[in-house]
């Protein structure tokens, strides 16, 4: 039997713990979430999970941009998918819109709750939510494909993000699929001028 290179181990024993620092947030919330139970939850020792963790801040910090990467990384797998042309604004509305309706958003809600009245956890998490959102506003602006520089643009597209956060809180009680459908049809037709604007510029200039 080959064993694994250390350093392989290694990246994999940290991944195991970031997916079940995202389980244990998701169902148990910050308060209840610690070191110990990702550990077991990830199936490795305790001493183990503190290499790599050694305080429950620094497991935060890397669950936030494990999140962030992994939910980016998804985007843009899917985005590959997309269709060009004016059938784009729909496409993209579902999937920005559908993107906050998992346990991933639950286990980030968690945290930012907490962070409200947790001035060390909130000093921690503030920047790098900050960094976290100027990445997911840059990757809408890729998927729609359209000019900020023009008047509305950037607001639309952050307007769509704050939606869709919206969206994922309404989905956390029940399921809201039915009604998020209807919304993602509506707000692709705020989307589609903003989108064509771009593909007329685009036929003019002949890309």
């Amino acid at each position: 039997m080959v064993r694994e290179p250390r350093q392989e181990r290694s990246r994999t024993t940290r991944r195991r713990l970031l997916t079940a620092a995202v389980e244990c947030l998701a169902e148990h919330g910050w308060t209840n979430t610690t070191v110990a139970l990702v550990a077991e939850r990830a199936g490795v020792s305790r001493g183990a999970a503190q290499h790599h963790f050694p305080t429950r801040e620094d497991l935060v910090v890397a669950t936030v941009e494990f999140l962030a990467e992994e939910q980016i990384a998804e985007v843009r797998s899917r985005a590959e998918t997309l269709p060009r042309g004016r059938r784009r604004a729909l496409a993209v509305a579902r999937m920005l819109l559908n993107l906050y309706a998992g346990p991933k958003f639950r286990a980030a809600l968690h945290l930012w709750v907490a962070a409200s009245t947790d001035e060390a956890l909130r000093s921690v998490l503030a920047p790098l939510e900050a960094r976290v959102g100027r990445e997911s506003h840059r990757v809408a602006v890729e998927l729609l494909g359209v000019d900020e520089s023009r008047p509305g643009v950037r607001e639309t597209v952050q307007a769509t993000l704050d939606l869709a956060r919206g969206l994922g809180l309404a989905n956390l009680l029940s399921d809201d699929s039915k009604r998020r459908e209807r919304l993602v049809r509506q707000w692709a037709t705020v989307l589609e001028p903003i989108v064509e604007e771009n593909v007329g510029d685009q036929a003019r200039s002949g890309t």
